[in-house]
C-alpha cells in the first residue's frame, strides 16, 4: 500500500510541477523537466544527504516513467485538469503526506537522531517543489505561503516522537501519514498560515544611514 502510494504521490507532484512549466508557457521539453524535478527531486535530495547512492529513483526507475506520464498528461489535457484543480491539491496533500512519512523512514534506518528525522521529512515532501521553483526563478512556494512545508514538519515530528516510545514502523508511517495530510487539508480548507515578516520601509543599510544622519542632525544642534 506505501509503495502505490509512493507512486501516487510523485505522479501528482509531476502533475503540480508540469503545471507550473504551463503558467510559464514553456516547451513539452519545459514542461517534462519540471515535472520530473517536482516528482523525484525531493527523493533524489534525500538519498544524496544520506549516503544512499545512486538514489532509489536511479535504481527503480518507474517513478521516472511516472513523472514523465505525468507530464506528457499536463501538456496535452491541462484545460480539462486545471477546472478540477482542488481535487489535484487533495492528490497533492496525500503525496505530500506519504513523501514526509517516507523520509522519516529512511532517516531511522539510517539512524538519524530526532532532528535528523523531521529534517529529512521536510525535504524529502518539499525538496522538489523547491528545485521547481528555481528553476523557473521564483522563490520557493514553501517558504514565503501557505502551510506546506510545516506539515510534513510535524508530520515528521511525530514519527520521530513515536520512535522514542518503541512502536512499529508501520504505526510511526500512519501516524506521520495522517498527521501531515489532516494539517494539510485544514490548512486549504481554513487558510491557515504562518506569520509573514513586516516588510520595512527602507533596506536595513538605508535604515542605518537614516539613523545616523538623524543622530548627527540632532548632535550639531
Amino acid at each position: 500500500m506505501l509503495h502505490f502510494l509512493d507512486i501516487f504521490g510523485t505522479f501528482v507532484f509531476a502533475v503540480s510541477g508540469a503545471f507550473r512549466a504551463v503558467r510559464h508557457e514553456l516547451d513539452i521539453l519545459g514542461v517534462l523537466v519540471l515535472a520530473i524535478a517536482t516528482g523525484v527531486g525531493g527523493g533524489i535530495v534525500r538519498d544524496v544527504m544520506l549516503g544512499d547512492t545512486p538514489p532509489a529513483v536511479f535504481q527503480h526507475e518507474l517513478y521516472l516513467v511516472i513523472a514523465v506520464f505525468g507530464g506528457v498528461i499536463v501538456f496535452i489535457a491541462a484545460p480539462k485538469i486545471a477546472p478540477r484543480w482542488d481535487y489535484v491539491m487533495i492528490a497533492d496533500a496525500v503525496g505530500l503526506s506519504v513523501f514526509a512519512a517516507i523520509g522519516a523512514a529512511k532517516a531511522e534506518t539510517a539512524e538519524l537522531g530526532f532532528i535528523g528525522i523531521i529534517m529529512i521529512a521536510t525535504i524529502t515532501a518539499t525538496g522538489g517543489g523547491m528545485i521547481r521553483d528555481m528553476l523557473v526563478m521564483e522563490i520557493p512556494a514553501v517558504l514565503k505561503s501557505d502551510f506546506y512545508a510545516s506539515a510534513a514538519l510535524l508530520g515528521g515530528a511525530c514519527f520521530a516522537a513515536l520512535d522514542g516510545l518503541g512502536l512499529d514502523k508501520n504505526s510511526k508511517l500512519a501516524c506521520a501519514i495522517t498527521v501531515t495530510f489532516v494539517l494539510r487539508v485544514a490548512a486549504m480548507k481554513y487558510k491557515y498560515s504562518l506569520p509573514k515578516v513586516r516588510s520595512l520601509p527602507a533596506s536595513p543599510s538605508q535604515l542605518t544611514q537614516m539613523r545616523k544622519s538623524k543622530h548627527n542632525k540632532e548632535m550639531k544642534q
